[in-house]
């Protein structure tokens, strides 16, 4: 399973389209909000929440990364999501990128 949350709104993979992304992100900054970005990945050996900098902080880590958790959280860093002046097109092409990846 993974999902998309951007703020208060939940999407599954599949129903996170482009526009979506976009349009929350989008209407967030307009509103002066914090953007809070997550990715939450339970899929085979992946278990990751992934957050961009402007959700709250809670608890730490839950151990050592498998080599393929460690290869998405290098995608998220190599996309910018751990900037909070992240574009909506990052989180976009993680998606994408992360859809390869699986």
């Amino acid at each position: 399973m993974i999902s998309i949350t951007i703020g208060n709104e939940t999407r599954n993979y599949a129903d996170a389209d482009d526009h979506w992304i976009t349009q929350q992100i989008t209407r967030r900054r307009q509103d002066r909000v914090p953007v809070c970005a997550t990715v939450r990945i339970a899929q085979g050996e992946l278990n990751l929440n992934l957050a961009t900098p402007g959700c709250a902080r809670s608890g730490g880590g839950g151990g050592a990364l498998t080599h393929g958790e460690q290869q998405i959280v290098d995608l998220w860093v190599s996309r910018r999501l751990t900037n909070a002046d992240f574009a909506p097109g990052d989180l976009v092409a993680f998606l994408k990128q992360l859809r390869r990846a699986l």
